[in-house]
C-alpha cells in the first residue's frame, strides 16, 4: 500500500507554479492555465487521488503504462536495490551489466524464437527513431542503400519526436516541425468511418491492398519497411478487420519489405496475449516496445529485432553507429525484470486472456447494446473503444464528434473516472490487474458519462 498523502501546499499553489514553468502535452496551455490542471498525488491499484483527496478510477493505466497498477512494492524494491548496488552505467566502452543481460534473458523467454536481439531506449518515440536508422542500415549492409522509404498509416501514432511523428500519420502533429524525407502513408483500416457498403472483411483487404499499390508506386526496390500498430492506440483503439493483417504480411513478404510492429501500447499483455501481433496472428520483423515493459514505473523502451536483421547487423555490419546515454539503464532494467516476472508468475496475462478480458468485453457489449449514442464497440482483453454515432444503423458520425467525446470525458472526470476521448471514440485500457469489481466500476461510470452526454444532446 502506498503512503497516504498529506498536502503540504494548496492545489492552487501547485497550479500557479505549474503554469509558470510547464508546457503540457497536446493541450492549449493558455486554456489549461485558466482552468488549472488536476494535481495527482497518490496511486494504489487502479485508483488515483488528487491533492484535494478526490479519488479516481484510472481507466487508461496512465498512458497505457501501468499494467500492474499503482503502488507495487516489488517494483519499488527492485529499483531501490539496484540504486544501491549500481545506480548507473552505460553500454559504451565495451561494457555491460547483469541487470540488462538478465532483462534480455527474461524478455526473449517470452518471445518466439524468431527474435534474438534488442536495442534499449528510454521511450517508444526513441525506439521508433532507432527503427528508422536500423532498418536503413540493414539494407545498406545488404547492398541496397536506395531501399530507405518507410511506409506508415494515416492516423497512426509512433511518438512525438520529429522522425517518429513523421512515421505516424497525424497531420496536426506534422504541422509542428514538418516531415522528414522518404516517409509515405496509406489509409488506416477504420471500417466504421470509411467502410461504406463493404463488409469488414472486404474493407480490410481493400485497405491492405493500398500497401501493395503504394509499394508499386514507389518501387519495391526503394521501400525499406511498413510500420503500424497491431491496433491503433492514440488514433482511437481501432481494431482492423480480421482480413487485414494476413494480407499485409503477404504483401510485405512478396515485395521484400520489412514488417515492423509498434507494440508500445499493445505489448506486455494488453490484448490477453503477451504481444498484440500474436493476437492478430502475424509475424513482424521488428517490435517497438515501451510503456508496459516497466509498467510505467520508470522510463524504458526498446527495439526488438528478428534474427534475420540482427544476424546481418552483427555479422556483416561492422560498427553500429548508434548509442544512448541511458540505453539499458540498470535501474530501469531491474524494474523491467520485476515487472515481467510479476506479469508471468502471478498469471496476470493469462487472467486477462481467459477471465477479466472476456468479462470486460462482454459487459461493454451488454451494457451499450442498442444505446442511441454508440455505433460500434471494439476491443480485446483490457482495451476497448466506444464509437459515438449520430445514427448507429447507418454508421453516420456526428459532425462535432470530438466535442461530444470530450464532453463525455469531462463528465467522467467529474465523477471520478479517467477515460480518454479520441476523435469520435471513447477509449479505455485499465491496468491488467483489474478485478471484476474494478471493471464493474469502470463500466458503470462510463455508462453514467455516456448517458449524461446523450441526455445533453437530446437522444436519451
Amino acid at each position: 500500500m502506498t503512503v497516504p498523502h498529506t498536502p503540504t501546499r494548496s492545489t492552487r499553489d501547485y497550479q500557479q507554479l505549474d503554469a509558470a514553468h510547464h508546457i503540457h502535452a497536446f493541450v492549449d496551455q493558455k486554456a489549461l492555465n485558466a482552468e488549472g490542471p488536476r494535481v495527482m498525488v497518490r496511486g494504489e491499484g487502479l485508483h488515483l487521488w488528487d491533492n484535494d483527496g478526490k479519488r479516481y478510477l484510472d481507466g487508461m493505466s496512465g498512458l497505457w503504462c501501468t499494467n500492474l497498477g499503482y503502488g507495487r512494492k516489488d517494483l519499488a524494491a527492485a529499483a531501490s536495490r539496484q540504486l544501491e548496488q549500481l545506480p548507473y552505467y552505460n553500454m559504451f566502452f565495451h561494457t555491460t551489466h547483469p541487470a540488462v543481460v538478465e532483462l534480455s534473458e527474461q524478455l526473449f523467454s517470452l518471445l518466439p524464437s524468431h527474435y534474438s536481439h534488442a536495442v534499449y531506449t528510454n521511450s517508444g518515440s526513441e525506439a521508433n527513431e532507432v527503427l528508422i536508422r536500423t532498418v536503413r542500415r540493414y539494407w545498406q549492409i545488404l547492398g541496397k542503400p536506395q531501399k530507405k522509404v518507410m511506409i506508415g498509416r494515416w492516423n497512426g501514432y509512433h511518438g512525438s519526436t520529429l522522425a517518429s511523428t513523421a512515421l505516424g500519420g497525424m497531420k496536426f502533429m506534422h504541422e509542428m516541425g514538418g516531415l522528414i524525407p522518404d516517409i509515405a502513408h496509406i489509409d488506416e483500416p477504420y471500417w466504421f468511418a470509411a467502410g461504406g457498403e463493404l463488409s469488414p472483411a472486404e474493407f480490410g483487404r481493400r485497405c491492405a491492398l493500398q500497401l501493395e499499390e503504394k509499394i508499386l508506386e514507389l518501387g519495391a526496390e526503394n521501400v525499406a519497411a511498413f510500420i503500424a500498430e497491431p491496433f491503433q492506440g492514440a488514433g482511437g483503439m481501432i481494431f482492423p478487420p480480421q482480413s487485414y493483417w494476413p494480407e499485409i504480411q503477404r504483401i510485405c513478404r512478396q515485395y521484400d519489405v520489412l514488417l515492423c510492429a509498434d507494440e508500445v501500447i499493445g505489448g506486455f499483455g494488453r490484448t490477453g496475449e503477451w504481444f498484440a501481433h500474436q493476437h492478430f496472428g502475424f509475424q513482424p520483423d521488428t517490435l517497438s516496445i515501451a510503456k508496459g515493459l516497466t509498467s510505467g514505473y520508470i522510463p524504458m523502451g526498446g527495439l526488438v529485432l528478428s534474427k534475420r536483421i540482427a544476424e546481418v547487423l552483427v555479422e556483416q555490419g561492422g560498427v553500429y553507429a548508434h548509442g544512448l546515454t541511458y540505453s539499458g539503464h540498470p535501474v530501469a532494467a531491474a524494474v523491467a525484470i520485476a515487472n515481467i516476472k510479476a506479469l508471468r508468475d502471478e498469471g496476470v496475462v493469462e487472467r486477462v486472456k481467459v477471465d477479466t478480458g472476456p468479462y470486460l468485453q462482454q459487459c461493454l457489449r451488454e451494457v451499450f447494446a442498442g444505446h442511441p449514442l454508440i455505433g460500434e464497440i471494439q476491443g480485446s482483453g483490457l482495451v476497448a473503444a466506444l464509437q459515438f454515432s449520430e445514427d448507429p444503423a447507418s454508421r453516420k458520425r456526428f459532425a462535432n464528434e470530438t466535442d461530444l467525446t470530450w464532453r463525455c470525458r469531462s463528465i467522467g472526470f467529474d465523477n471520478g473516472l479517467i477515460i480518454r476521448a479520441t476523435g469520435g471514440r471513447m477509449i479505455m485500457a485499465p491496468a491488467l490487474v483489474a478485478t471484476r469489481t474494478d471493471l464493474d466500476e469502470l463500466v458503470s461510470k462510463t455508462k453514467l458519462a455516456v448517458d449524461q452526454t446523450a441526455r445533453e444532446i437530446g437522444v436519451l
